[in-house]
């Protein structure tokens, strides 16, 4: 008990340190703080589901702007999906378990495994067919961030 008690404490404060868009996200529209412990575990119970990876408020102010429309996406798509929101300070690990390289993302996921990601600001139609398109994909593997890795025996010399 005392572990659940500790928990929810640390919701309280995820979200009482959030920007006030992430803030309203969680409050008004039902989103869940979604952590790297418990992600595995969020995107396993089923359906789709949306992790919004808004980025340092500063550095990428759109961010703010994706989460200031995900309510709208919300209502656009009723009870297609739920929404999770990764605390700042765990996004880079998150970001990095799916293949994501750029902010803000909204990565779908579907009974725990990846999808795709929809990145940056777009124009409404644009989110609406991204998401429509998101939510018939079926799951694939997540992209691997980093450094390709070339066979020693590779004799094509075309590589810039």
């Amino acid at each position: 008990m005392e572990t659940q008690i500790e928990m929810m404490d640390d919701k309280v404060k995820l979200t009482e340190r959030a920007a006030p868009l992430i803030r309203r996200l969680v409050q008004e529209f039902g989103a869940t703080w979604v952590t790297l412990d418990d992600v595995q575990t969020w995107t396993t119970q089923g359906g789709d589901r949306v992790l919004l990876l808004a980025g340092d408020a500063v550095r990428f102010p759109e961010g703010q702007d994706v989460a200031a429309v995900l309510p709208e996406l919300m209502r656009a798509f009723p009870g297609r999906f739920q929404v999770g929101v990764v605390p700042r300070e765990q996004e880079d690990a998150v970001a990095e378990r799916y293949g994501s390289q750029r902010w803000p993302t909204l990565l779908f996921l579907r009974d725990g495994s990846y999808v795709t990601t929809i990145a940056g600001m777009q124009d409404w139609d644009v989110y609406l067919q991204r998401v429509a398109e998101a939510l018939e994909l079926p799951v694939s593997r997540a992209p691997t961030i980093g450094i390709p890795v070339v066979s020693s025996g590779a004799t094509d010399s075309s590589c810039h």
